[in-house]
């Protein structure tokens, strides 16, 4: 099990009261953004649409680009049409994923900048290689002795910024190659910690081995990362068995669409 690492208490910065978002200092230049209720003229997808999409289970972000990005070239004869994303959703997550078109791909950084939101089901007593469901259980802890107090005392603990192990089951760049390579490859992978801030930690349910938590986070932050931490802080094991994003910037789940309704949307326009 690998120990959260922290950074000095003289760099520590508290959440909401001493952040400047990159957004603010950056602000977007109104692109369009989808709605089934005010549906975009065809046109609008060359000059920038953002499209919230509720991303389902087992898509990686890439498949979600790809599907809308042939659709729309195909709808809007637009061979050169420009897609792509605002932030990396793992294939077993679910949840709003922003995808934008056009000249709004120009602004995906600062999309992506802002602060994310997630439900997070942990399973406490095992952990595994990726520290969610992608590997199989890889060891078992001992988890009687966990009790909700326990939970709740140990995520006070994360709230703050700190430095963050990643995965190396990631997207996470390492000499030059992909984390994820060297791990389906076997090989150690010595990987660098990155400074996240979570904002928010809120415990919803606790019925163990599992229990869900709500987390207001920066961008980097990995939510699997977090699970296996928690084990730790729980003395024990844990890994990540659920997640959902369902805020992105100011981007709400509610907001989002399926990739049926846009399907749909597309064969009406």
């Amino acid at each position: 099990m690998m120990p959260r690492p922290m950074i000095s208490s003289e760099n520590c910065v508290n959440s909401r009261e001493n952040k400047v978002s990159f957004v603010e200092k950056n602000p977007i230049v109104s692109p369009t953004v989808f709605s089934l209720l005010h549906p975009p003229l065809p046109d609008a997808f060359a000059e920038g649409v953002i499209i919230p999409v509720d991303k389902p289970l087992g898509w990686t972000s890439a498949d979600v680009v790809r599907k809308i990005k042939f659709a729309l070239q195909r709808k809007t004869n637009r061979k050169k049409l420009k897609v792509g994303h605002a932030g990396t959703l793992d294939p077993l997550a679910t949840g709003i994923l922003l995808v934008c078109t056009g000249n709004a791909t120009k602004q995906a950084d600062i999309l992506q900048a802002g602060e994310k939101e997630y439900i997070a089901e942990i399973e406490a007593g095992a952990t595994t290689p990726s520290f969610d469901l992608e590997r199989e259980i890889d060891a078992r802890y001992p988890f009687a002795h966990i009790t909700k107090a326990m939970v709740e005392a140990a995520l006070k603990t994360f709230t703050g910024t700190q430095e963050q192990i990643p995965p190396v089951f990631s997207a996470k760049m390492l000499d030059g190659k992909r984390a994820y390579k060297f791990a389906h490859a076997g090989q150690d992978a010595a990987m660098k910690p990155s400074v996240i801030t979570i904002y928010e930690m809120e415990l919803i349910s606790f019925d163990l081995p599992k229990f869900t938590v709500r987390i207001v986070c920066s961008k980097g932050t990995y939510i699997r990362a977090l699970a296996r931490d928690l084990g730790c802080a729980l003395q024990s094991g844990a890994h990540l068995t659920g997640l959902r994003r369902t805020r992105s910037g100011k981007f709400n789940i509610q907001t989002a669409i399926t990739l049926k309704d846009f399907e749909n949307f597309l064969l009406d326009m």
